[in-house]
């Protein structure tokens, strides 16, 4: 974290962190400073060590790291939920510019994906099945909307392992949000036929085909406008997994390695991590913006691609017509070249 986006983290916590000013003191008396505090905080989080790990390396008692990391989190969510929110009209349309100029998906609002946070469940309930996910272990999981600067748009947690991203989607509030029009209810895409696309979010397989969420297609002989279509739309999705992948990496804290959160806390734990990826990005110089992010995209290693099988009618046609027009606005002789290299590379899988 750059000391301009540290500095500002501080400014924002400052009323909340300094309330017993005197209260937090290192091993040998000295009263940490709200540098100090904000400091043992982000370590905490960043790490993934245990409270003993942490206090040991910064000379505070493991109970004083407990306490002002959790005064961290509270100041956090009070203070800094301006920085995840869905964007406004204006700044919607520039996300779909970006989808637009770098994948060639016009209208596209952003990628919607889901990662799984490893947490321990108390030794009252351990025979609670609901959080045992299909990989044996007790997580929750984490639904989130990301745009192409990999910033959180819209996320959602909360609830157990053992759910389909299918089923998280449906019970989240953007199904809601969405289903009602009061989302993605901007500017439409106008096709030479008269016909019109509306805004929409894609994702993988795992989730049903809808109107405003487009997914892959998954039969095997594809013709020419559904093979681009997927192209496309691989490549564009691409930056969920890499997101949550950096997200993870970056907030060890909710790898679960060293110690799990209880599942009373994990979502305001996870709320805030979100803030923080949200804050390094939008503090950031231009030209680490411009940078191209070569990390890793996985997020979730060790589970399987769901798939799901749900297709709205309107969301089929609402596909097909995108797909159409994907190919019909290539310039003339490109519809050719990229069928010859789709032919190549079906003949050579």
């Amino acid at each position: 974290m750059p000391r301009r986006t540290f500095n500002y983290v501080c400014s924002l916590v400052k009323d909340e962190m300094m309330v017993r000013s005197s209260s937090y003191t290192f091993l040998d008396g000295m009263v940490l400073s709200l540098e100090d505090r904000v400091a043992v905080s982000l370590l905490r989080l960043n790490s993934g060590g245990s409270l003993v790990t942490v206090g040991s390396s910064v000379g505070v008692n493991h109970s004083t790291v407990s306490l002002i990391t959790w005064r961290f989190i509270e100041a956090m969510e009070e203070r800094a939920s301006h920085h995840l929110r869905w964007p406004a009209s204006g700044e919607m349309e520039k996300i779909k510019s970006k989808f637009e100029d770098i994948h060639g998906l016009p209208n596209c609002c952003g990628v919607v994906d889901t990662t799984h946070i490893t947490m321990c469940l108390s030794s009252a309930e351990p025979n609670c099945k609901v959080w045992l996910d299909h990989e044996k272990n007790y997580s929750m999981v984490l639904q989130a909307v990301v745009d192409p600067d990999m910033r959180f748009m819209d996320i959602v947690t909360g609830w157990p392992g053992s759910m389909k991203e299918s089923g998280i989607l449906h019970s989240s509030g953007l199904f809601k949000l969405c289903e009602k029009g009061e989302r993605l209810n901007g500017s439409k895409l106008k096709l030479s036929d008269g016909s019109e696309i509306g805004e929409y979010l894609i994702g993988d397989a795992g989730y049903p085909l809808l109107p405003w969420l487009l997914t892959p297609y998954q039969q095997k002989d594809l013709i020419e406008s559904e093979a681009e279509f997927n192209r496309r739309h691989s490549a564009a999705r691409i930056v969920a997994p890499r997101t949550l992948a950096k997200f993870k990496d970056t907030w060890r804290f909710l790898q679960g390695e060293m110690w799990r959160p209880d599942k009373h806390k994990l979502p305001r734990i996870i709320h805030v991590c979100c803030l923080l990826h949200n804050i390094v990005i939008d503090l950031r110089e231009e030209e680490i913006m411009d940078e191209p992010c070569a990390s890793s995209m996985d997020h979730d290693g060790r589970y399987m691609q769901q798939l799901c099988r749900l297709e709205d009618d309107k969301g089929l046609e609402v596909r097909d017509t995108l797909s159409q027009h994907l190919v019909s606005s290539w310039p003339v002789g490109e519809g050719e070249q990229a069928a010859a290299s789709l032919k190549r590379r079906n003949n050579g899988a």
